[in-house]
């Protein structure tokens, strides 16, 4: 079982690693990978070309952003909504009776999108983290309205598009959020990803290179969201700190006619217990 909508990899100077695109080949699912056109020698000696999006530009010293808007505007016409994933995800899991597990199928995927689309107002949604959920601690399948970071559903007809150059993440679950929309965050299904600095390529080498401890990220993020952010300094380098409460009031509204199956959508079975985590 696969996603209808499309999935977008963002990737720079990482055709060596490509995890996102590894594993999602590992998954069997269709997915493009989105890359500037200077390395398409490179990627194209280790990825299938049909799977490869070149853009029509390169090195515009504004990170990721270019590339987000790009294959936003690239997905109209093909679907109503689109993934974009980072490229460094390890892989993807299910978490589930003190488990987490690895899974080998677009399936969860699909769900999530199955469960978006029971919505008239969910803007973003996403996995979260593995490694900022316990295994052994109680949590809901999904928490509402709160930020979604590096594999994210978005809704085509958003009146948005990604801006600045630090936190874009962040700054776009806001927008959403002071628009009205809901964001879901799946709990019950968790992304491998790699954390930021940590991997040679992407924005690491250029974007994050500002040696002030980060700090520079945490202030671009207040000022563009004033009335919910504080800049903090925690863990040896400064934070921001976004207090999403207020937008609790943001409820989902349900399409009108939809019935939610009672019976399994998903089956799903544990095939390898090295797969546990």
């Amino acid at each position: 079982m696969n996603p209808r909508h499309p999935i977008y990899v963002i990737s720079k100077g990482r055709s060596e690693s490509r995890l996102t695109a590894r594993a999602l080949e590992m998954m069997r699912v269709p997915y493009q990978i989105v890359i500037e056109p200077q390395e398409l020698e490179q990627y194209s000696q280790v990825i299938d070309p049909a799977k490869i999006l070149v853009l029509p530009f390169s090195n515009l010293g504004q990170g990721s952003i270019p590339a987000r808007n790009f294959v936003w505007e690239h997905s109209f016409g093909r679907s109503t909504h689109h993934w974009i994933l980072d490229d460094n995800i390890n892989g993807f899991g299910r978490l589930t009776g003190n488990m987490k597990i690895h899974v080998d199928s677009g399936t969860i995927l699909r769900a999530a999108e199955d469960f978006v689309d029971r919505y008239e107002n969910i803007g973003m949604a996403g996995f979260e983290y593995d490694y900022f959920l316990p295994r052994k601690v109680k949590v809901d399948p999904y928490r509402l309205n709160t930020r979604v970071y590096s594999n994210i559903l978005i809704k085509n007809d958003l009146p948005f598009r990604w801006r600045g150059k630090y936190n874009e993440d962040t700054d776009l679950s806001l927008r959403v959020l002071k628009a009205g929309y809901c964001t879901v965050l799946f709990q019950a299904f968790i992304a491998y990803k790699v954390p930021t600095l940590m991997m040679k390529g992407g924005n690491t080498d250029s974007v994050y290179a500002t040696g002030d401890k980060r700090r520079e990220f945490a202030e671009s993020l207040k000022a563009q969201h004033p009335d919910v952010t504080e800049v903090v300094w925690r863990y040896g380098r400064w934070h921001h700190d976004v207090d999403y409460r207020r937008f609790s009031y943001n409820k989902l509204i349900r399409k009108t006619g939809i019935k939610i199956p009672t019976e399994d959508q998903y089956p799903m079975e544990i095939k390898n217990v090295n797969n546990f985590i």
